[in-house]
């Protein structure tokens, strides 16, 4: 049901959909954004296009277009700030929407990197812990909807914390 990979986002199979941690204008961007956007091709920033942005913790779904998936779930994260203009909250939010837009669409299998822990500067911790508690809550609360929760890791230390964070 849940596990943690170590890899590239862009290249995972097992999944109907991928989470893509995107800017709030969901045109691409840098680091995770920017690979799901060059392996997707140029149709998926026609259709984000069309999505007018979207707000910080909430999350928009659009096809996957040359990427091994049927879905990209875009959702911006919160800018680290200290913790005290409700980034905690709005990271939750993020993993909340994007599971809920999975069983929407009838994606049974989905990939998260980790929101909001690279150029955004969330303590990567903090973050683990958010993204597991508010994954297994929805998991109670949706029954049978979810096949497989993942997040897929691009280096060690972050595969590591997430490992922890899932086993605790």
């Amino acid at each position: 049901m849940f596990r943690t990979i170590r890899g590239d986002i862009t290249k995972v199979t097992d999944v109907d959909a991928i989470v893509n941690a995107a800017n709030t204008s969901l045109l691409g961007g840098g680091g995770v954004d920017g690979a799901i956007h060059r392996a997707a091709g140029p149709k998926l920033l026609e259709e984000c296009r069309t999505l007018h942005g979207c707000e910080t913790g909430k999350a928009k779904i659009t096809g996957a277009y040359e990427l091994p998936c049927s879905y990209v779930i875009h959702t911006p994260g919160p800018i680290w700030q200290g913790g005290h203009k409700k980034e905690r909250e709005l990271l939750a939010s993020c993993y909340q929407s994007c599971l809920e837009l999975a069983v929407q669409h009838g994606a049974r299998r989905i990939a998260f990197p980790s929101i909001s822990t690279g150029v955004y500067h969330f303590p990567v911790e903090e973050a683990a812990g958010i993204a597991v508690r508010t994954a297994k809550r929805f998991v109670q609360e949706h029954p049978g909807e979810l096949e497989l929760i993942e997040w897929v890791l691009f280096d060690d230390h972050t595969w590591k914390v997430y490992e922890k964070a899932l086993q605790g």
